[in-house]
């Protein structure tokens, strides 16, 4: 044994301090290895839809109707599962349902506990028990454990149950006790949920999803590009907060900024209604049905064009900045010819859908009014000083990162950005030039500069990264050519509006091209995946999300309600267990109270895109080769105490 195998097991031994300890401990981990993997649930471009994400993690993507099936086959009838099936997914709901509709509160429970027990004991089957015990609520820990010891082969505590739940519901906590079963259920369903990002903007309850992920056990993220923008305008970048207030204006939801993040946007409105007091704002119509009143909607489309000429102003100063992000192309404001109400993009001059800009002074178009340096300025310290959001955003950070390797899958939300032929596509991010994998890790770095350095020149940087992360065109998480948001909105002409993917996403059926990717993030083409998001499939059309032979799985069906149209869809989750690999397409949800009360369930068609000859167990997983050279580890120390190089502790 050498001094550092000997100082490694001497700081072993305190944690097992004796023979009987490390033994124990090894028979532990030797037997967690051959239980199967658990169920890993991914999904991306979730887009402010708490609801419709709620219930699919709720309903485990279709997988707990199905353990349902199996644990009662033809002894319940469809309409029974269907009840059963939504007091599972929203147990304090439904049971409140129930009860004004039974006469006989105590009967309905003595049914219907049963009934959730055996669901939870089948969802239960591949876990240990020590697992199981840390899902339970301390609360009902001890009753809910000898509900699910019962083995079925004898009469003998029959009673005994009877007993604990009826005591539980003459105390008053029944439907607490249906709610912890039902929640059990629901967080054995999945394992480990991992997001391929974009939680943010579009719909209109992102902030609530951030809350309820903070209460999910097992929970690992990719940063998308909404997701990254968001993160800059917590940090007071002008180029984040001008697009982030613009896209809430846009999608009629400034509520998320006035309610749920307390962002006062009073002196914003105030500016927008008077500087366009009689400008229709025609080119700045909202996306989607929000429901909202007419005064509102006025608001939000003039507040909408207010913070686009803002943002134009803003981002052209920080393109000027830093001229390695090679964005000169992106400063329109200064291509405009207003007297001839035209403008040139890539060398091609196109009319204008509104020329009415009474803030810009086309001598010095970039420069800002005192009332637009004013109302920036009060929005910095307002994203700044927002507790919600920042506790929000280092959540993000916390749990999140811009590429995971994971069991053999690559995860990120958008590409890797490649040439044309194929090749790495190297990026100068400040000075350094990167590709591939080096370039995600060159990124994340800079991102967690932002947010914790001690020198404030790599916090500015990295903050203004942030905004390239957005929009650049070297940027893994935008992957296009150009944002045209200015073109989108002022130019009728599509030509000039393209946005040409990376090459990635004409590359993606080219198995070389792929498994170059793999090499270059050190894992093994022969076995390895891409998930990822960003794009939306679209279904209703015929394609597949499935590409090169499943090398890549793009799992970006549409969430977002402006995306279905384009998806005919309502999302994909992507569930990975013991068993393969599954696609879930998932149809819109009506709403949750429709859920609750008519027992209506997202219908999903589930497809298995990849089948294991042999069931996969927790030794074939990362995870499992962590548990193995923890017994290795183990096996050393107990050879230490009994050849005596090491005392027992006790």
């Amino acid at each position: 044994m050498d001094c550092s195998e000997e100082r490694y097991l001497k700081q072993l031994s305190r944690l097992y301090p004796t023979q009987a300890a490390a033994a124990a401990e090894v028979m532990n981990l030797s037997a967690i290895l051959n239980l199967p993997k658990g169920t890993d649930f991914y999904c991306s471009d979730i887009h402010g839809e708490y609801e419709a994400f709620s219930h699919i993690l709720r309903n485990g993507s279709g997988s707990i109707r199905l353990k349902i099936d199996d644990v009662f086959g033809d002894e319940l009838g469809d309409e029974e599962k269907r009840a059963l099936a939504t007091l599972i997914y929203y147990p304090r709901e439904k049971t409140e349902i129930c009860l004004a509709q039974e006469s006989d509160a105590m009967a309905w429970y003595m049914r219907m506990v049963p009934q959730l027990v055996a669901v939870a004991k089948r969802a239960a089957q591949k876990y240990t028990r020590a697992y199981v015990r840390r899902c339970l609520p301390p609360t009902f820990a001890t009753l809910m454990e000898e509900l699910m010891a019962e083995d079925g082969l004898g009469m003998d505590k029959q009673a005994y149950r009877r007993a604990l739940v009826r005591s539980a519901v003459e105390s008053g906590q029944g439907p607490a006790l249906v709610e912890a079963l039902g929640n059990l259920v629901q967080r054995l369903a999945i394992n480990q949920l991992y997001i391929l990002g974009d939680i943010y903007d579009r719909g209109p309850a992102p902030h609530v999803i951030m809350d309820a992920l903070t209460e999910f056990p097992s929970l690992d993220i990719q940063w998308g590009n909404h997701d990254i923008v968001w993160m800059g305008a917590s940090l007071g970048q002008r180029g984040c907060i001008a697009h982030v207030v613009r896209n809430c204006a846009r999608y009629g939801n400034l509520s998320i900024l006035e309610d749920a993040y307390g962002i006062n946007i009073l002196p914003l409105a105030r500016f927008a209604m008077s500087t366009y007091a009689q400008d229709p704002c025609t080119a700045f119509a909202l996306k989607g049905s929000p429901a909202i009143s007419d005064a509102e909607r006025e608001m939000c489309e003039k507040i909408q064009k207010a913070m686009a000429v803002i943002q134009f102003k803003v981002e052209g100063h920080l393109i000027d900045a830093y001229p390695e992000f090679a964005m000169e192309d992106r400063k329109l404001l200064s291509q405009v010819n207003p007297q001839a109400g035209t403008v040139v993009v890539d060398g091609v001059e196109y009319p204008l859908l509104d020329t009415h800009f009474p803030t810009v002074d086309w001598s010095d178009p970039y420069r800002l009014t005192p009332e637009e340096e004013a109302i920036m300025q009060r929005l910095e310290q307002a994203f700044c000083h927002c507790e919600k959001l920042q506790r929000h955003m280092r959540f993000l950070l916390d749990h999140g990162a811009l590429y995971k390797v994971h069991n053999g899958n690559l995860l990120f939300h958008a590409c890797v950005p490649l040439n044309p032929d194929g090749s790495l596509k190297a990026v100068n991010v400040f000075g350094e030039t990167v590709a591939g994998r080096a370039l995600y890790d060159c990124l994340d770095a800079h991102v967690r500069n932002a947010f914790f350095s001690s020198d404030e020149e790599e916090r500015r940087r990295g903050r203004d990264l942030l905004w390239y992360l957005w929009l650049g065109e070297g940027s893994p998480l935008f992957a296009k050519s150009k944002m045209a948001t200015f073109e989108l909105y002022l130019v009728a002409d599509k030509a000039a509006r393209k946005e040409v993917k990376n090459p990635f996403y004409q590359l993606l059926e080219q198995p070389e091209v792929i498994d170059g990717i793999f090499r270059d993030f050190g894992m093994d083409p022969a076995n390895s995946r891409i998930v990822c998001g960003h794009v939306p499939v679209k279904a209703k059309d015929g394609e597949d999300p499935v590409k090169c032979g499943g090398k890549v799985l793009m799992i970006d069906g549409g969430f977002s309600e402006a995306y279905q149209p384009t998806t005919g869809i309502a999302g994909y989750t992507l569930i990975s267990n013991s068993y393969g690999f599954i696609l879930a397409a998932h149809q819109p949800l009506g709403s949750r109270e429709d859920a609750v009360l008519h027992e209506r369930d997202i219908h999903s068609s589930r497809r298995v895109v990849e089948r294991v000859d042999r069931r996969t167990l927790v030794a074939d997983t990362d995870r499992g080769r962590e548990l193995a050279a923890q017994v290795e580890e183990l096996k050393a120390l107990l050879e230490a105490y009994r050849t005596g190089r090491l005392k027992e502790r006790a």
